[in-house]
Order: structure tokens, then C-alpha cells, then sequence
């Protein structure tokens, strides 16, 4: 089995953001610059989580839709700023949660600084993107990206009820994914479309759009889980199952064999730990009953649903980035 890889030239995300690499680069500033505190580990964890590299799709999704609508003011960047604190603060607080050790490589934050102190930054990094928010004066906006924020929380306190339950169904598991990754998607894609000064239908489509396409990136990355090299993807390969999540693979094929997969996966979530035999046993069970083709197919099918959405926007370069983004997304080996 191996990473996933479904196309002979899969798009290349420095590519797909050329048109508002500049705007990134800003993004990029403006982290730093708010970061900045008089307790001088603030900055420091700052400078460390944002050097630990990461794609910066969120805060692209947004510029992009902007860009879409026409609008290249400051407010874009701002509000990009904005998602990727809020981005930085679940990935802080999910790592502490999940017992997570390593991040892109590197140690994660709770396992370098601490669970208090972690705690405490994920805490600051919320508070700062809503204060860096109202900078600009839109309560609209700012009332959204509340909305998505709690959506996040219950997202990761259902996940957190369903650890374990190895009985979880496709649909819960999709509502996890919808709160917990997609809802932040959509909300980059609908402030892109207020920003630009589209139409209630086209933010709406680009909100749609982005809900889409935040599945389809989750649901790859669990099946990196499963797929991927260890080096390439920064972190432990069968990391959800040892934490007791059930994904779509693990989903797919206890449903096609609740016999010998059941028994490998009790095991597995019971003890928090899978030996080199039954991580062999559980990949060659997946192999045989097809379900990572399955579990790919579904992404697949939220990515063409995604590109559906943007049906009503005329031919420009920044569609085109859109149109792109999705397939990115399948193709994608980290």
C-alpha cells in the first residue's frame, strides 16, 4: 500500500497561489507582528509553530474568493490573518487533546512547552484572531467566524464522545469532519464572497464550495493515516486508530468483515498501541477488501461536488485557482 497518489501531475499548490502570493506573504507579516507580547513565550511559540511550516490553504481560500469578487483591499489580509490564528489555535489545543507528539515533523507544542501552557496560548490565539477581527469593524464577519469557531469546539467534543466507538457510523464521522475542518473551509470561502461584494447566492456557492472541499481535505488525510510515508507526511503513520478514532477506512471495512477486522480493531483501540503484526494485518485487510479505493472514491466525490458549486462564476484566473484546489487536494502525499 502506498501514499496516495492518483494523478500523473498533480497541481502544485505554489502554482494555484501565485496570483496572491504577495497578499500570503502579508498574512505571513501580520502573524508576526500580532504575535508580539510583552511575555516574551508568546512570541516564541509563535515563531515556532510558524516556522514549523504548514500550506496556508485557509487563509488562500479566503483571498482567493476575495479576488473572485473582484476586491484586493486590506481587509482580505486581515481577515486571512484572522482564520489562520483561529487555524493555529485548534491545531494547538487538538495536538494537547489527541496526545499528538509530533507536528510537520517536529516535536508539537504541548510536548516542548507543556499542557498548561498550551492551554493557556491556544486560549490567546482565539482571543487575538476575534480582536484582530474587530479591527475592522463588520460585526457580520465577526459573528461568523464565531459561528464557525463554536461549530470547531462541538465538533471536537463529539469526536471526543465517540473516541473508542469503534461502532461510530459514516454519518457521525462526516459530521465530525463537517464541524471540525469543513465548517472553517466554507467560512473562508463565504467571507472571500462578502468581501468581494458578490451576491447572497454566490457567497452562499463559495461557502458550499469551501464546506466541500474542507471534507474532501480531511477525508485524504485520514487516508494518509493509513497510505502515506512516515517521513513525508511529519508525523506517525496509524495514529488515529491508536487514539481510538474511527475514519472511513476503519469504518468501510468493518462493515466488510466484522469478523477478523473487528477483532484487530478492538485490540488495537484497547490497548492504545498496534504492534509491527497487527499495523501488517490491518494494512493487509485493507488492501483485501478495497476500502481505501472506497474511502478515496468519497473524497473524490466531495471534491467534484466542490467545483459543482462554483458553476455560476464566469471564466477568470482566479476560478481557475479554485477549480484547481480540489484536485490539489486528492493528489496531495502530506
Amino acid at each position: 500500500m502506498t501514499a496516495l497518489s492518483r494523478t500523473s501531475a498533480p497541481p502544485d499548490l505554489a502554482q494555484i497561489f501565485e496570483p496572491i502570493q504577495q497578499d500570503l506573504e502579508t498574512v505571513e507579516q501580520q502573524f508576526v507582528r500580532h504575535i508580539e507580547s510583552r511575555v516574551e513565550l508568546i512570541p516564541e511559540i509563535g515563531r515556532y509553530i510558524q516556522n514549523g511550516g504548514g500550506k496556508r490553504v485557509r487563509p488562500a481560500l479566503l483571498l482567493m474568493c476575495a479576488r473572485l469578487g473582484g476586491y484586493r483591499g486590506e481587509r482580505a489580509t486581515v481577515y486571512a490573518s484572522v482564520v489562520e490564528f483561529i487555524h493555529t489555535a485548534t491545531l494547538v489545543h487538538d495536538d494537547m487533546i489527541d496526545d499528538s507528539v509530533i507536528r510537520r515533523g517536529r516535536q508539537s507544542v504541548h510536548s516542548r512547552w507543556g499542557n498548561d501552557i498550551t492551554v493557556l496560548l491556544g486560549d490567546y490565539l482565539y482571543i487575538k484572531s476575534m480582536g484582530m477581527a474587530l479591527t475592522v469593524d463588520s460585526l457580520e464577519l465577526v459573528r461568523l467566524l464565531c459561528d464557525v469557531t463554536r461549530r470547531m469546539i462541538e465538533g471536537e467534543l463529539f469526536q471526543l464522545t465517540k473516541t473508542g466507538d469503534i461502532d461510530i457510523t459514516e454519518e457521525d464521522h462526516l459530521e465530525i469532519i463537517r464541524r471540525k475542518t469543513a465548517y472553517l473551509f466554507g467560512g473562508c470561502a463565504q467571507i472571500g464572497g462578502i468581501l468581494g461584494d458578490l451576491s447572497e447566492d454566490q457567497q452562499l456557492a463559495l461557502r458550499d464550495y469551501g464546506v466541500n472541499l474542507g471534507i474532501a481535505f480531511q477525508v485524504v488525510d485520514d487516508l494518509l493515516d493509513y497510505t502515506a510515508d512516515e517521513e513525508v507526511l511529519g508525523k506517525p503513520v496509524g495514529g488515529d486508530v491508536r487514539e481510538g478514532k474511527m475514519t472511513l477506512p476503519a469504518i468501510y471495512l468493518l462493515e466488510k468483515d466484522g469478523g477478523r477486522a473487528r477483532a484487530l480493531l478492538e485490540g488495537i483501540v484497547r490497548d492504545r498501541t498496534i504492534s509491527p503484526d497487527s499495523w501488517r494485518a490491518l494494512r493487509g485487510l485493507l488492501i483485501e477488501h478495497r476500502v481505501i479505493d472506497r474511502a478515496y472514491e468519497k473524497a473524490a466525490g466531495f471534491a467534484a461536488e466542490a467545483k459543482r458549486c462554483l458553476g455560476q462564476f464566469p471564466p477568470t484566473p482566479e476560478l481557475e485557482a479554485l477549480l484547481a484546489l480540489p484536485d490539489y487536494v486528492l493528489a496531495r502525499d502530506r
